[in-house]
């Protein structure tokens, strides 16, 4: 029963220690997030250092067990700190390898990782599933940033964009065994949101989502009706607080139980009190500041953690 209740959260993350961090001009047309940084790379550099230390810094000290793999000089990958959009780690051991859509991109995908996961830290990896080949045609789906998965009930969330097309959707679906739900969402310019988890995060209990972020009502009704059927109370957050990554946050357990609600500190700056005591009745909130991360590359905390549910040896 213990497995069965906590199976949508994990207690195992993993992080890329970035070494050449930089605003990424490959994923500028499809994030409207990035590109806000008025520092030198070098500067950014630094900065993304000392915010992503103090981050792991963070989650160790409420008992989270943090990987940490450091990124390697070459070949350059400047968004190697979002570890979550090129690999998902499941339940049953299986491993997910994702198309991406900027070429320089694809270059974070990173079998070493995998293989150190296996040998040096226990975990039981029994099977890869490697969906690059749809990059060959032009179809892409970017891990836990273009779905929100839903792992108790079966359930991927989507939304479209360049980022996440509707055939790499339904074929990890078929692979995988969800149920997608497929959506729009736009930003307050009319611009597709290029990642689902900006605007929409699910824990064991608690979902989080941008319902003005939705156009289309049919869809909106869709999303929040499967939400609240699955047993998660919704906490909506507006437009401005989407641009904030509110939305961009992750449910986790600790290694002591506690269910922590981990986000930047930008984010937790811009949720009213009802919006923070509704999250607190679930669980604890976890915030860093990682401003230059956020304004440079256009991702917030949980872009920057891809979750290990692999089962241990």
């Amino acid at each position: 029963m213990q497995y069965k209740k906590n199976k949508q959260l994990s207690s195992n993350l993993l992080m890329i220690r970035p070494c050449q961090f930089f605003s990424n001009p490959q994923t500028a047309d499809s994030n409207k997030f990035q590109g806000r940084s008025k520092l030198s790379d070098k500067e950014l550099q630094d900065s993304a250092l000392n915010e992503f230390d103090a981050l792991v810094s963070k989650l160790r000290e409420v008992n989270m067990n943090v990987c940490v793999f450091e990124d390697t000089p070459d070949p350059i990958t400047p968004d190697s700190v979002f570890p979550n959009n090129w690999v998902s780690f499941h339940n049953d051991g299986t491993v997910v390898l994702y198309p991406m859509e900027a070429e320089n991109r694809r270059l974070e995908r990173r079998i070493d990782i995998i293989d150190a996961l296996r040998g040096e830290y226990g975990f039981n990896v029994k099977k890869i599933i490697d969906m690059s080949y749809l990059e060959d045609k032009q179809e892409y789906l970017e891990g836990t940033g273009s779905m929100i998965l839903d792992h108790t009930n079966q359930i991927a969330y989507a939304c479209l964009s360049s980022r996440t097309h509707k055939n790499a959707l339904l074929e990890f679906s078929k692979i995988m065994g969800f149920s997608p739900v497929i959506f729009r969402a736009e930003d307050s310019l009319g611009s597709a949101v290029y990642h689902t988890n900006v605007i929409m995060s699910l824990g064991q209990k608690l979902a989080v989502l941008c319902e003005d972020a939705i156009p289309i009502d049919s869809e909106k009704k869709q999303v929040k009706d499967s939400l609240q059927n699955t047993g998660h109370e919704i906490i909506n957050i507006s437009l401005d607080q989407m641009t904030s990554f509110a939305g961009n946050v992750l449910e986790v357990i600790s290694s002591s139980n506690e269910h922590l609600m981990l986000m930047s500190e930008r984010a937790e700056k811009s949720l009213s009190k009802k919006q923070k005591s509704t999250i607190e009745k679930y669980c604890r909130i976890v915030s860093s500041a990682i401003q230059n991360i956020e304004d440079s590359a256009g991702g917030s905390v949980r872009c920057m953690i891809a979750e290990i549910s692999l089962p241990k040896k």
